[in-house]
């Protein structure tokens, strides 16, 4: 796998791509994947006038990506550390843990892993998820509001016939919750499901459509989208911080002063206060969604590290830190309302996605159903709650810009 020349038919493949006979995405027709992706690599080797052989330079068959991408030419490797053990207290993770991380930035591990060094020294961070359900809000057009209140009544004294519909589609997702919404002729249904231990976008997708086949056959209103962007997928939304989707998740600790003293050299006091100012205030004055320091860095390299939607990290970062003095020591809280995460399908199937869940012992299907990525959300959030502990504390100590030159970055 790690030149094209190497894979026997490229060269004759990668000819008949130039010379006009096959297009790149039918080469996968005429050749097993890896020849087939050796054969895409030597013609935008020649097109360009590059050289790829670091990208063809992969450590698995090239059929186990068939799932998650086309027209495939190699792979990008990035860097993957650790940080921690970091303890969790978690209603589905618990115990000591190593967080996988991928990411760029430099000094950004290092951030993490000091402050669960200190979450740990303080007994230790709490982590619940709240709330659980993938959404799908398609958008029907209808002639007036008669009609659509109309649809809204059908909508709610039929919800028992669509989620017969949705769930006909899946055996293991679960239809929550069917809200409808209206602006002027459009009526938009925001259904909510149960997805347990997959991120669940695809069986929304599929189960809304089979539901929006009811609603069409037996109302007047026509389907124009399944999705109407209600839902909210990859894109800021309010609705997402307010109402939730893919996983809500807290974590929380308390730290006693001396501790913040002694390994963060600040005061409880000066780290709530550059919180309020900065994190509140600040984020409201900028008309931001996310009132936090910088969860999207965790959740980013989180969702790269264990095969994520990386897209995803939109609403990922929809998060609200607190922070507060509590009888001398320092209360800190990081809120994630739509974080969306799956141990099983998508990108976790990847090997080296697949061996980052395994550090976390959380690949696959959980026992019960949905443990697995509750897990995973709550690592996830404490993992947040380490980088805006450790970030917040630096720049309240104003030691953020020493410390990055320190690392060298």
């Amino acid at each position: 796998m790690t030149d094209a020349a190497d894979a026997p038919g490229a060269e004759s493949l990668a000819e008949r791509v130039r010379d006009g006979d096959l297009a790149l995405h039918e080469l996968d027709d005429h050749a097993d994947a890896d020849t087939a992706t050796a054969a895409r690599r030597l013609v935008v080797d020649r097109e360009t006038g590059t050289s790829l052989g670091t990208v063809g330079n992969y450590g698995f068959p090239a059929e186990r990506a068939e799932s998650n991408i086309e027209n495939m030419i190699g792979t990008v490797q990035i860097p993957i550390g650790v940080a921690g053990p970091v303890e969790v207290n978690g209603g589905a993770a618990s115990g000591e843990a190593y967080l996988p991380l991928a990411t760029t930035e430099g000094a950004l591990l290092a951030s993490i892993n000091r402050g669960c060094s200190v979450l740990s020294q303080a007994g230790g961070a709490n982590a619940r998820v709240l709330k659980s359900g993938m959404t799908r809000a398609p958008v029907f057009r209808v002639t007036d509001v008669i009609e659509a209140e109309a649809l809204v009544s059908w909508v709610r004294d039929n919800v028992d016939r669509l989620t017969e519909a949705a769930e006909s589609t899946t055996s293991h997702g679960e239809l929550d919750d069917v809200t409808p919404y209206v602006v002027g002729n459009s009526v938009y249904i925001r259904f909510r499901y149960d997805t347990k231990d997959a991120m669940g976008m695809n069986m929304a997708t599929i189960a809304t459509e089979a539901a929006c086949d009811v609603v069409e056959s037996e109302t007047g209103a026509e389907l124009v989208a399944l999705s109407g962007n209600l839902c909210t997928d990859k894109k800021p939304a309010a609705i997402n911080a307010v109402e939730g989707r893919g996983r809500t998740v807290t974590a929380d600790v308390t730290i006693p002063r001396e501790v913040v003293v002694d390994r963060l050299h600040t005061t409880p006091d000066d780290v709530a206060e550059l919180n309020t100012r900065k994190n509140l205030v600040g984020s409201a004055k900028a008309g931001g969604l996310g009132f936090n320091a910088h969860v999207a860095n965790v959740v980013a390299a989180m969702f790269l590290a264990t095969g994520q939607d990386e897209a995803q990290v939109v609403e990922g970062a929809n998060a609200i830190t607190t922070a507060e003095e509590r009888d001398g020591d320092l209360y800190l809280s990081v809120s994630l309302a739509s974080l969306e995460v799956g141990t099983v399908g998508g990108g976790t199937k990847l090997p080296t996605q697949a061996e980052a869940l395994d550090i976390l012992g959380i690949r696959g299907g959980g026992d019960p159903a949905g443990s697995n990525a509750d897990a995973l959300a709550e690592y996830t959030a404490v993992g947040a709650l380490a980088g805006e502990l450790s970030l917040l504390s630096a720049l309240s100590s104003r030691h953020l810009s020493s410390a990055h030159a320190e690392l060298g970055r």
